[in-house]
């Protein structure tokens, strides 16, 4: 197949508001600012002080109904007023009234069944993203379910023929004969996901297995899962966001300056600002998530006597690693997840250790803190973890595509991004693969794109004709390219056939068009 010229990958051209410029300035802007691919917002409210406020686990979904077929769980979306700023009522979308929402804990192979009903003033859609799931569940974005005497119309919904819309609630069914790992749910509802998710759709999917459960790994309150997301606050304590529409039900989109991407000033871990938590001197296990729109993280352990803890990174968005990977400080792109465990045995009861962001400034620069409280017992970190990981070949690809994400216009041809040139339309195939075939893919940006497919997992074999980093190790669903980076990755259609997606996962691109659909047959 023939190379994808630089000049047409990387020629953005003038306009997109704050970003305008030529595709190698912007580039070079961009990559002078990596954490910055979109523009923040500034809080009207008094923030609290960092490290003040506990850090909350999220709650445990509840099976309804368990059997020999799985499990069956239902939950509601709904309104609520939380306190997620000290002294202040925020409003939030949830599932089940939670923000994060309840975690679900599933064994892999074993059915899991979710009924959602949606009491939320808007259509949304669920994904489970990470899901080896058909795709009759998979959350297709204009597969919506409507709130109780919804009279609107939906944007795309109308022209995509192969929608299949319900009333006030959907059962969605997750096989999860899938690799022990964590996965999230989320709203993935045409041109509004971005706003969806900042008001709270999000949550944690858990898959456990038996090769994971034969390692010494940190278990119950030594496993903690960490949903770091960014938000903004209006001078009431309310959630702000530049939604063109903010009833998000006419125009989607946000307001010329936050194009690239919505970025907040406060950083929130499951739902609490800068919170910080109570541990022992033992090994921590932490189940990482940027449930960010757009916000990129390095994260950094770093004790306050001054020393760098190593980040041992054990898994990645699907699954445990071969072998353990050591990192001083680990970069993460929305929608990425990684597995790893840090060791505070060497600290003494009384220290702390700032989980800290090396990409932010100012308050963005922190995240959370652990105070070390008690003596734990350590473990050992496995030299070995997973023999399970596929072993796809070039050789074995019988397709090799070239992908280009940029900056485009969308189909009313406002400013947006796109993905080889076109934004997305439902009723469009833009990848037909086979099923069970092996692809690499050649994907190409100009700014930062977290690039998402839907269904399975792939291994990343280059970036700039290089090898792969450090944290590419393992098996992704994700992969975070940089500002004027290419990349391959390789993967096999398994599993289901159907219409899926790939996008851009930074929310606000997605929203504006940075999305695809690949036709499995």
């Amino acid at each position: 197949m023939p190379e994808v010229s630089r000049r047409r990958l990387l020629g953005i051209g003038a306009g997109i508001g704050a970003i305008a410029a030529s595709g190698l300035a912007l580039s070079a802007g961009w990559a002078r600012r990596p954490a910055e691919t979109g523009d923040q917002l500034t809080s009207e409210v008094p923030l609290p002080q960092a490290f003040s406020v506990p850090l909350p686990i999220p709650p445990m979904a509840v099976p309804v109904s368990s059997g020999p077929d799985g499990d069956r769980y239902e939950m509601v979306q709904r309104e609520i007023d939380a306190e997620i700023l000290p002294g202040h009522a925020t409003r939030l979308w949830t599932y089940d009234g939670s923000f994060p929402g309840p975690t679900i804990e599933s064994r892999r192979g074993r059915p899991v069944t979710v009924l959602h009903r949606n009491e939320l003033p808007v259509p949304t859609v669920v994904h489970l993203h990470g899901g080896r799931t058909p795709a009759a569940s998979d959350g297709y974005p204009t597969d919506l379910v409507l709130p109780d005497g919804w009279t609107g119309q939906h944007s795309h919904s109308m022209v995509d023929d192969r929608a299949v819309v319900t009333n006030v609630q959907r059962e969605y069914g997750f096989p999860l004969d899938q690799r022990a790992t964590m996965l999230w749910y989320h709203d993935h509802r045409m041109d509004f996901t971005a706003p969806a998710i900042w008001r709270g759709l999000a949550g944690l999917h858990f898959v456990r297995d038996d090769v994971e459960d034969a390692l010494d790994l940190p278990r119950g309150d030594h496993e903690l899962p960490l949903m770091i997301a960014d938000r903004a606050f209006d001078a009431d304590g309310q959630l702000a966001y530049p939604s063109v529409d903010p009833s998000l039900t006419g125009e989607h989109g946000v307001r010329e300056p936050y194009l690239a991407g919505v970025l907040g000033d406060t950083v929130l871990v499951n739902g609490a600002p800068w919170p910080v938590h109570e541990a022992d001197t033992g090994l921590y296990r932490l189940r990482i998530l940027n449930g960010s729109n757009a916000r990129h993280y390095e994260l950094e352990a770093v004790a306050d006597d001054g020393r760098v803890l190593p980040l041992v990174q054990i898994g990645a968005d699907q699954g445990l690693l071969a072998a353990p990977v050591r990192h001083e400080r680990l970069p993460i792109a929305p929608a990425e997840r990684y597995d790893l465990l840090v060791d505070f045995g060497d600290l003494p009861v009384g220290s702390s250790v700032r989980l800290a962001n090396r990409l932010g400034s100012g308050r963005t620069a922190d995240v959370m803190r652990f105070d070390i409280v008690r003596n734990g017992t350590s473990a050992p970190i496995p030299e070995a973890l997973a023999d399970d990981l596929p072993e796809w070949d070039r050789a074995d690809a019988a397709v090799v595509r070239d992908l280009a994400f940029r900056a485009g216009r969308m189909e009313d041809g406002r400013h947006g991004w796109v993905v080889d040139g076109l934004p997305f339309d439902p009723a469009r195939t833009d990848v037909a693969a086979r099923l069970g075939d092996v692809e690499i893919w050649r994907l190409i940006a100009d700014v930062h794109h977290p690039v998402h497919l839907h269904l399975v997992g792939f291994r990343v074999l280059s970036r700039g004709g290089g090898p792969p980093l450090p944290h590419d190790a393992g098996l992704k669903d994700t992969i975070s390219l940089r500002p004027g980076e290419s990349a391959e990755i390789i993967t096999r259609f398994d599993g289901y056939r159907g219409r899926y997606l790939f996008h851009c996962h930074n929310a606000e691109h997605e929203d504006m068009g940075m999305m695809a659909n690949l036709e499995i047959a």
